[in-house]
Parts: C-alpha cells; structure tokens; sequence
C-alpha cells in the first residue's frame, strides 16, 4: 500500500469514527492501531544496489536492453512481490546507475565510485567482457560481490576472483550448440573471423575446438582490430577456401558487418554462424533479406520450454517484460533480469545482505528459472545453463538448436 493510500486510510477511518459519536481517545485509539498497521508494512530497509551501463557510446543499444532487464526486476520485486524478504521484514531494492560511455576505463572508475561514494551493497555488471573484466577487478579488490549476465569472456573467470559471478554461458560454449547442428547436416570445411578483444577470442578459440570435435576442418582463423567495416580483403580470402561455414566473433556491429560485406564481394557459404546478432530482431530489419540463413547463439528465446517459480515460464517473463517496455526483451534483457534474480535468491537464502553470508549462498545455488538453470561453479561461472541457436527463417527468427527448445528445423544449405 502507498503512502498516500495509507493517509487516506487513516482519514477515513478517523472520519467514520467521529461521525459514530466515538471519544476523543476512542478515535485516538483507532488511529493509532492504523498508524501501527500502515507501519508494519514499511519496507524494513532499502538494498542499493550499483550498475555502471553504457547509455552512450559503441554498446548504447545493448546497455539500454540490460538497464531494462535489471529494472524489469526492481520493479518486479519492489510492486509485485512486496521485496526481498529478509527474517527482519522486506527490504525495497534500487539501483544506483551511471553511464560507463562504453569505455572500459570510465567503467572501472564509476564502479569505484560506486563503491567508495554511494555506498553500495552489491554491484549488477555492465554489458560486454571489455568493461565488465576491469570493472571486476575493482569490485573484487574492494571485496563487493558483482553478478552480471551479459559478460562471457573465459579470461574473466580465470583470475581466482571469489566476488564475480555470471549466469549466462560462456564465450567459449557459444558456438558449440551451432557447430553440433553444422556437422549433423554434414558441413566439413569452416573459416573464423574475430575481433581481438576478449569476447571474441573466446568464442574463436572455443569454436576451433568443437569445429575439431565434431570432424569439420578449419581451414583459416582471421583476427581484425579496430573498425570491422574493413574486412574485404580477409573475406574475400575466404571466398576463394570455399568454406562450407563461416564463423565470426565479435559483438551485434561486427555481426552486421560480416553478413554486409560478404554480400559485397559475393561470399555466400551454406552456413553461416555469428555471435551477437541473429537473435536481436534489429539484425533482420538492418540487413533484410541478407540476414535470410544466418545462425547465431542466443542465450535465451522468450519461446524456449524454461520455467520458475520467480516470473514463471520465459513466455510469461517475455509478456511482462513487453507489458512494461512496449518492446520484447532481446536476451541480453532476460540475462540482465536472471543476473538480479540470481543475487535476489542469495541474498533471501543467506537471510542477510552480508557479503560474505550472500557469497556462500550464490556458491551453492541451484535454481529452475525463466531463463533457464542457473548453478554456480568454483569459477563463478553457470555450469548449468546450455547455449542455444537461432536462425534467421523467413524474416523470423526461429529456434534451431537445442532439439528440446527448437521450433524449426536448421536450414542447411541457408539459401
């Protein structure tokens, strides 16, 4: 109940028991039993929480889906669900944000600031492995625990770091899912392109092992720094291997960049697999009929058979989320909810917002939920949740992969 609605209560009350002819100290009595109740649903406390997001620069697009997905949460928890419950009463939870710009330094330094001046009680990540490994560091050498869901280079969770937890699946494993779904359809040849930044180098030296690991041959591994708008001279290249699936690592940009140069200099392999992109229906509506086959990763699809008791099935979760934003949640937004949700459960399950108390309790979750399962390793990393594919059919981007949460079969060849 609101603050007003309880003022008007008490009026109201007060009202009826003077117009009853009552005592003075009777209406006084009654008033003061309405201030206790209206008291007694008082938050007990507040649970601030920091976020450095990028509301600007190269990753504008995608900090605007996380800071959705977290507030999607915050508003979850503070409206529908009356708070986190701790055994002293229900906390209301906010976040503090800033805008990291999208540069890594700026990132690190808000997440200080965060830290040592507003005096948070736990950090929510940023989006991308870039930002989010220096802003880590911070929050690990401060001892404040961040868990975030849209951050996925291995190199993060190769540090020792106790205070950093994620629970989307990591660069590595992001295109194993894809792969396995090539070499069932018998594709043998592959080349790889990727950005030299974490993420992406990630995702390329996982794809060479399960590339190995399912019997098809890499003819060519590619690195590019810098504006992945020139790429013609290294795809042209692949044109002439004639691959039978191109990979490629980067983030949305470079996704859309891969398919757009490609069709400029008439590389056209049956299979092609790129990170950050396919799932996001901007993808479709920048290339149109070019992005037609294309496959990419997708953490979560609001039409994958995952359900919990928090928010209930992923289609529940997606019809909540469109009913606040007027727009359905991408999977970064889902990531950054399921991240929130994930530091929510610990905090309810350790019954305090110690941070050691809440560490433990995020070491030993196990949790069935919207966005799939979530189950911490010694890393910090989720060991439980399984990648999955999409491609891009008829305009529609349907689930291809894994065969439980599929809606259409792969294309292959995709046109």
């Amino acid at each position: 109940m609101g603050r007003l609605s309880r003022v008007l209560m008490l009026l109201c009350v007060m009202g009826l028991c003077a117009a009853g002819c009552g005592s003075d100290d009777e209406v006084t009595a009654v008033a003061d039993d309405v201030a206790e109740d209206a008291d007694a649903v008082e938050a007990a406390g507040t649970i601030r929480i920091g976020a450095a997001l990028s509301e600007t620069g190269r990753f504008a697009g995608e900090g605007k889906a996380v800071r959705q997905g977290y507030d999607t949460w915050v508003r979850w928890v503070n409206e529908e669900r009356g708070g986190v419950k701790l055994p002293d009463g229900s906390y209301e939870v906010e976040i503090v944000y800033y805008d990291d710009e999208s540069d890594a330094d700026t990132a690190a330094d808000l997440v200080r600031r965060l830290i040592d001046e507003d005096d948070v009680d736990f950090l929510l990540g940023p989006y991308s492995s870039s930002l989010t490994t220096g802003s880590s560091a911070v929050s690990e050498a401060a001892g404040v625990l961040m868990v975030q869901g849209t951050a996925s280079a291995d190199s993060m969770y190769q540090r020792g770091f106790e205070n950093l937890f994620g629970v989307a699946t990591i660069a590595s494993d992001y295109t194993k899912t894809g792969i396995e779904s090539f070499a069932a359809q018998g594709a043998e040849t592959a080349v790889i392109v990727h950005h030299d930044s974490p993420f992406a180098v990630a995702v390329a030296n996982g794809a060479v092992e399960h590339f190995e690991a399912n019997g098809i041959e890499v003819l060519s591994v590619e690195t590019y720094t810098g504006d992945p708008t020139d790429l013609a001279s290294i795809i042209s290249e692949f044109a002439r291997l004639d691959p039978d699936v191109f990979l490629g690592g980067g983030l949305y940009s470079d996704a859309v960049n891969f398919v757009d140069v490609s069709e400029r200099v008439g590389f056209d392999p049956d299979g092609m697999l790129v990170t950050v992109g396919p799932s996001n229906p901007k993808f479709s509506e920048e290339l149109g009929d070019s992005a037609e086959g294309v496959v990419g990763p997708t953490q979560w699809e609001a039409t994958m058979a995952y359900e919990g008791q928090w928010f209930g099935s992923a289609a529940d979760y997606a019809a909540l989320y469109e009913s606040w934003w007027s727009e359905p949640p991408v999977y970064q937004a889902a990531s950054a909810t399921a991240a929130a949700l994930a530091l929510h459960v610990a905090v309810e399950r350790a019954g305090s917002t110690d941070t050691e108390a809440v560490r433990s309790a995020l070491g030993e979750t196990e949790m069935l939920t919207f966005y799939g399962p979530i189950g911490f390793d010694e890393r910090g990393v989720n060991a439980l949740k399984p990648m999955g594919a999409v491609q891009v059919q008829d305009g529609a981007i349907n689930v291809v992969a894994p065969r439980a949460a599929a809606v259409a079969d792969l294309a292959f060849p995709r046109n």
